[in-house]
C-alpha cells in the first residue's frame, strides 16, 4: 500500500524503520492506550484548573493559601511559622514535611512586587515559545506545521498565563522544565541542568524530571551530563534536608498528617489530569483524553533526541500520577503540561509511517538463472 510521502517532519519518524511485526505491535499498543484513556470517564477527578476567584473554595483554596503565605512573609513573618499557621488555619495536613513547599519561591515573591513576578512569568512563557519555536522549525519542513505546533504549545500553556495562579509552584516549575528541555543540546547541557535545579528548588517534584534526564544521559553515553544531573539532585537533597529540619521546628505530633499518596487511579486518571491542565478541557472529556494519548504517540514518533526525552518525562509523570496521585493532587500534571500537546503535530507523519510498515506486503523473490 503506497502512502503519501513525509510532509511535515524533515525526516521519517522512528516508526519508519520498524519491521512489520513490530509495527503491528505498536499499533496494538496505541489502540490499547486509546481504550485505557477512556477509563477517565469513570475516574474521579477535580474541576479544571482555574484562576477565577468565583470558582475558589471559600478562602482556603491552594492558590489563596500560597498567596497568604507570601503576604505573611512580606510583612516580616518567618516562612516556616507563617506556613504552619496558614496550613492549620486551612485544615491542611502538616506532616510529613513535604506538605510544606520549599521556601525559595515564596521568599522571592515576598520581596518582588506582584507586577514584577507577573512580568517574569510572561518572560518565562515567551522564552519557552522561543526555544521550542526554533526546535520545531529545525525539525519540520515548512512554517505551517511549525505554527500548528506553536498553537498546540499555547494550548498546553493555557493555565500558565492565568495571572491569578502566579503563586502556584507547579506553574513556575512546569515552565522551567519545558525551558530546560528546550535549551538542552548535544554537548551543551550545563544551562539545562541549572534550570532543572531551579525547577527542583521551586517544586521538589521536578526531581522526577532530573532523574529521567540523568538516566537518559547515562544510557546515551553522555557521562558528564549524567554526573551534572546527579550533582543537581545532590544539591536538592541537601536543601530538602535543611527544609525537613526547619519544618520539624514548627510542627508537632498533634498536627494532622497527609492521607498519603497511593491513589492507584491508573492511566485514565493521568490522561484526565492532563486534559484538565490544558486547553483540552474545552473539549468533551472523551475526545480530550483521546487527543492527549495521540499526542503522547506523536512524541514517541519524532526522531529527535529532545523528543525522546520529552516522551520519557511525560511517561514518568504519567506513572507518578497513575500510581500515587490523589484526585486533589491532579495538578501534578502541570509539571509537564506546557509540552504535552505538541505531539499532536507529529501524529500525521507517525501514522503514515506506522501504517506503511504494518501493511507492508513486500516479499523477496529469488529467481534461479540457468545457462
Amino acid at each position: 500500500m503506497k502512502l503519501p510521502a513525509i510532509q511535515w517532519l524533515a525526516e521519517p519518524t522512528r516508526f519508519a524503520a520498524l519491521a512489520r511485526p513490530r509495527a503491528r505491535i505498536a499499533l496494538g499498543i496505541l489502540a490499547l492506550f486509546l481504550l485505557l484513556s477512556l477509563t477517565a470517564l469513570v475516574t474521579v477527578g477535580p474541576p479544571p484548573v482555574s484562576g477565577d476567584p468565583a470558582k475558589r473554595a471559600d478562602d482556603q483554596s491552594d492558590v489563596v493559601l500560597y498567596e497568604s503565605i507570601v503576604a505573611g512573609v512580606r510583612h516580616g513573618g518567618d516562612y516556616y511559622e507563617v506556613t504552619a499557621d496558614a496550613l492549620r488555619a486551612g485544615n491542611y495536613p502538616l506532616r510529613p514535611f513535604v506538605t510544606f513547599r520549599l521556601p525559595g519561591l515564596a521568599m522571592v515573591e515576598a520581596h518582588v512586587p506582584r507586577v514584577g513576578m507577573l512580568a517574569l512569568l510572561f518572560v518565562l512563557v515567551a522564552s519557552v515559545f522561543a526555544v521550542w519555536g526554533m526546535k520545531l522549525r529545525s525539525g519540520m519542513t515548512r512554517w505551517p506545521p511549525v505554527l500548528i505546533g506553536l498553537a498546540l504549545l499555547a494550548g498546553g500553556l493555557m493555565a500558565f498565563v492565568q495571572t491569578d495562579l502566579w503563586a502556584f509552584h507547579e506553574i513556575w516549575a512546569g515552565l522551567l522544565i519545558a525551558l530546560s528541555l528546550g535549551i538542552r543540546r548535544q554537548g551543551r547541557w550545563v544551562e539545562a541542568v541549572a534550570i532543572g535545579l531551579l525547577a527542583m528548588l521551586v517544586r521538589e517534584l521536578a526531581a522526577l524530571y532530573a532523574i529521567v534526564m540523568l538516566v537518559t544521559a547515562w544510557f546515551e553515553g553522555q557521562r558528564r551530563e549524567a554526573i551534572g544531573w546527579g550533582v543537581a539532585l545532590a544539591c536538592l537533597a541537601v536543601a530538602v534536608g535543611f527544609h525537613a529540619h526547619a519544618v520539624g521546628q514548627v510542627t508537632n505530633a498533634a498536627d494532622p498528617a497527609s492521607p498519603g499518596w497511593s491513589g492507584l487511579h491508573g492511566y485514565g486518571f493521568f490522561a484526565k489530569a492532563m486534559v484538565l491542565s490544558t486547553a483540552l478541557q474545552l473539549f468533551p472529556m472523551a475526545l480530550g483524553v483521546l487527543l492527549f494519548t495521540c499526542s503522547l504517540f506523536g512524541w514517541a514518533a519524532w526522531k529527535d533526541q529532545a523528543a525522546g526525552r520529552v516522551f520519557l518525562t511525560l511517561a514518568a509523570y504519567g506513572v507518578a500520577l497513575a500510581l500515587f496521585a490523589r484526585p486533589d493532587t491532579f495538578y501534578w500534571g502541570l509539571m509537564v503540561a506546557p509540552l504535552s500537546l505538541i505531539g499532536l503535530a507529529f501524529v500525521p507523519d507517525a501514522l503514515r509511517d506506522l501504517f506503511r510498515q504494518a501493511l507492508d506486503r513486500r516479499r523477496i523473490t529469488v529467481t534461479k538463472v540457468t545457462r
